[in-house]
């Protein structure tokens, strides 16, 4: 981890505890001096500001000491550039997945309302039908009603047109009783002028025959009286269905507004219907794009393991190569040459790299 206000005293100091080692001053021996803090690349600069400083001429260092810095500062910069272009990776693909689940939730919101409309139009087209059917039944059982007024009346119209042949009849009866009674005293009066001196007995007779006649006709009159007054009844009856008759023609009006209320609700649930069938095709286009932004999250996240497989190689390549830096530091060792101890910073160099490798793929 680097130390935040390092400063060039500093490794001022850490340098030349070095050179009183009798070591090089190297980028990594000066950090081990500095308590393995500090970075790489500000510690070489200040190295370099301090040997034009002191206008001292560079040491020649020996050939394993020069291999070591190269290959450490190939391994430092590898590992910086890796981990910029990995972080650069990262960002990438958390912005875009990001993105894709705000587009997601996006498209799921949508789906979940287009769902909830699609439930209050089959709601409400649920509603209308059962609405539908009940004034149906209405309307039938009004019919039925209707046609059973009409029936009364028609049996009506046929007691009172027989009632009224009844009463004609009657009339009829009486204007011939009438009639044979005025004869009949025509003949009396033309056969007392003609036989004043009938016996007495036939004129009795008659007089019997008379009254039998009058009491014939008194009933005759009471009947008429009575049919008259069932004439009257039924005449209120008459009219009493008639008023049926206008209520009962209101009603079918009323139902037949109904009627042609319902025909405009079956139409508008047809265009309901016809509504709901649109937003069902764009619930599946929303569904097929649903299905194109997981494929692409899948290959963003086919590129991040790429990207990973792609530091673990560089990781792996930097650790070969401080392997060789090793293998160059026995050789030289067998040569005769002693090189100088420089020990290394493990501790920042490769963890970083194993934790990075140890992280799960996403």
């Amino acid at each position: 981890m680097a130390r935040a206000g390092l400063y060039k005293s500093d490794v001022r100091k850490a340098r030349d505890v070095v050179l009183a080692d009798g070591r090089h001053p190297s980028v990594d021996a000066v950090r081990v001096a500095l308590g393995n803090t500090g970075s790489k690349t500000t510690i070489h600069k200040y190295l370099k500001e301090l040997e034009e400083e002191e206008g001292a001429q560079p040491r020649k260092a020996s050939i394993s000491d020069a291999l070591q810095d190269l290959v450490e500062r190939l391994a430092s910069r590898l590992h910086e550039e890796a981990e910029i272009r990995v972080n650069a990776a990262r960002e990438m693909n958390t912005a875009q997945e990001t993105r894709h689940s705000a587009e997601t939730k996006e498209f799921q919101q949508q789906l979940l309302a287009t769902e909830a409309e699609r439930d209050v139009l089959q709601s409400t087209l649920h509603a209308e039908r059962t609405e539908h059917d009940t004034t149906r039944s209405t309307l039938q059982q009004e019919s039925i009603a209707r046609h059973t007024a009409e029936q009364q009346i028609h049996d009506l119209k046929v007691r009172l047109a027989e009632n009224e042949a009844h009463r004609q009849s009657l009339e009829e009866k009486h204007a011939h009783a009438r009639q044979a009674l005025e004869h009949f005293r025509d003949a009396a009066k033309e056969q007392r002028e003609q036989e004043q001196r009938r016996h007495e007995q036939q004129v009795q007779q008659l007089q019997a025959e008379l009254r039998q006649v009058q009491q014939t006709v008194v009933l005759r009159q009471e009947e008429v009286t009575r049919l008259n007054q069932q004439g009257a009844q039924l005449t209120a009856e008459l009219s009493q269905s008639r008023r049926i008759l206008y209520d009962e023609q209101g009603r079918v009006r009323e139902l037949q507004a109904q009627v042609h209320e319902l025909q405009e609700l079956k139409v508008t649930g047809a265009d309901l219907v016809r509504q709901l069938a649109e937003r069902q095709v764009e619930v599946g286009a929303v569904r097929e794009e649903m299905a194109l932004a997981r494929e692409k999250i899948e290959e963003q996240s086919a590129h991040v393991r790429e990207l990973e497989l792609r530091l673990a190689q560089a990781e792996t390549k930097a650790l070969t190569i401080e392997q060789i830096s090793t293998g160059l530091r026995a050789v030289m060792g067998q040569t005769g040459q002693e090189p100088k101890a420089v020990p290394q910073d493990t501790s920042d160099a490769s963890m970083p790299a194993k934790s990075k490798s140890q992280q799960p793929a996403k």
